[in-house]
């Protein structure tokens, strides 16, 4: 196995237990500490490695010499997560992208920073992916489909070829896409809905053929602060 780096990870939650997990046994690089904003810090330690408070990564793993990885769900519609991600960006730090090895990626797919993707998922040919992007286990992303910054896709999802998947969406278990439909930014696509039109942004999609919701939309669904809708 190649050489990897000496990685920082941002969250020691739940996905920052994942993240830990999947970067240790199925990648190169190796997990030195943890870094969490100082509200949310409620250990010390975890998995035997320190964890720091977020102002304090710099100092304790400059980034001429660590790198990160910003280990954050889909909190927000994606807004903590990108949030991190750009901090530490600020910071100077490049951050790492996991790929399981029992993922299948095409020689030509391209697939940006700080994203994360689990077993069993299939990228064809000409597919892109950008950055801080999550690809639960099991989906399917069709040739030419492209996938914007900040993307949630949960487990088993078939998207098409020739598809657009908009900014910070939030694609739910099952979900199905038509070929060359375009999820707009701030979509919200519910379980088992069937997309076959393209949609609008901030709505959330149900159903199949799947429709917007009219009592709420994403930003109220993932409980976005006002100022960052």
């Amino acid at each position: 196995m190649a050489k990897g780096s000496r990685l920082v990870l941002v969250g020691a939650g739940e996905q920052g237990e994942i993240a830990y997990e999947y970067f240790t046994h199925d990648s190169p690089h190796e997990v030195v500490g943890f870094a969490v904003e100082p509200q949310f810090r409620e250990q010390d330690e975890l998995f035997g490695l320190p964890v720091i408070d977020l102002d304090e990564i710099a100092e304790r793993f400059p980034p001429d010499t660590y790198r990160a990885f910003v280990s954050v769900s889909s909190t927000h519609l994606n807004r903590v997560r990108a949030r991190l991600y750009r901090h530490v960006k600020e910071l100077g730090y490049t951050c790492e992208t996991y790929v399981s090895s029992h993922a299948f990626v095409w020689r030509d797919v391209k697939i940006g920073e700080n994203s994360f993707i689990f077993e069993n998922n299939v990228l064809q040919y000409g597919v892109s992916v950008g950055d801080n992007v999550i690809l639960w286990s099991g989906n399917h992303v069709g040739h030419q489909t492209s996938i914007a910054d900040d993307v949630f896709v949960s487990s088993h999802v078939v998207i098409s070829g020739f598809c657009e998947i908009g900014r910070s969406s939030f694609l739910g278990v099952n979900s199905c896409f038509a070929d060359k439909t375009t999820v707009a930014e701030d979509c919200v696509v519910g379980a088992g809905a069937v997309v076959v039109k393209n949609t609008e942004p901030g709505l959330v999609y149900i159903g199949n053929p799947a429709k917007p919701l009219d009592r709420y939309d994403a930003y109220a669904s993932f409980k976005v602060p006002a100022d960052e809708r």
